[in-house]
């Protein structure tokens, strides 16, 4: 079963401070939702809470058919991964980096299936180089390589193209659309990049204050915002988060 998630009266503090509060939020299987919105908004606060890295202070997170609290599963926290702006890369060569997943999940890195991924986000000539001395791109691709290598139902994305030049955005943007299109993953996709947002997501969803105040299908978003929040927000003007 693809997973989805599904939150209800979402709340999220810390401290005295509140970050989160989502009334409602469906994410569908098998869609690519792209989360924008101002600095500040939430947006990596939400997507923590959807990688189980953090438990919702209120309300009820749901992933499948599962309520998410500190007792879920490690079978179904393993169907979720991310990547993230900084990949947070280990001390050692690509293919190892590549093939980490793999080996957390008690099983062998295929050797062809390594090659593959390292050939598809064109690494082959780094396979044995140390992961520290890559650039930013080929560091945001190995950690995608080793993120999809491991077929998860759930993809989730940090502005993992920030800073990159555009043959890497268009690379990442182009693999993760691929691999979307062929095993009906769930994406959800955090960006400041608004023409990403509309090249990539089938809905997109706008972020503001801790709220989301605005979901819609992609073009629907961009043509006839709903909210004159939205509105504001897809014209450039100033929405403090």
């Amino acid at each position: 079963m693809n997973a989805s998630y599904h939150l209800e009266e979402i709340t999220h503090w810390y401290g005295e401070r509140q970050v989160l509060s989502v009334a409602q939020l469906q994410i569908r299987s098998g869609e690519i939702l792209a989360l924008v919105g101002p600095s500040g908004a939430g947006k990596s606060t939400l997507l923590r809470l959807l990688n189980f890295l953090e438990w919702p202070t209120g309300g009820r997170l749901y992933f499948g058919d599962h309520l998410v609290t500190p007792a879920l599963s490690l079978e179904q926290k393993r169907r979720v991964v991310g990547v993230f702006q900084r990949p947070g890369l280990l001390h050692r060569s690509v293919v190892a980096n590549i093939g980490y997943g793999v080996q957390l999940r008690g099983r062998v890195p295929d050797p062809s299936l390594l090659q593959q991924w390292l050939d598809r986000l064109g690494l082959g000539p780094l396979a044995q180089q140390a992961a520290a001395k890559l650039s930013a791109g080929e560091g945001q691709r190995v950690a995608l390589a080793r993120a999809l290598i491991i077929q998860p139902d759930v993809l989730l994305l940090d502005e993992p193209t920030a800073n990159l030049d555009p043959y890497n955005v268009g690379l990442i943007e182009q693999i993760v659309r691929e691999e979307q299109a062929q095993r009906k993953m769930t994406v959800v996709w955090v960006t400041h990049d608004l023409f990403q947002a509309r090249r990539v997501a089938h809905r997109v969803a706008l972020m503001v204050g801790g709220q989301i105040v605005e979901v819609g299908e992609r073009e629907a978003f961009f043509n006839r915002p709903q909210s004159e929040v939205a509105a504001a927000f897809l014209r450039g003007e100033l929405v403090y988060g």
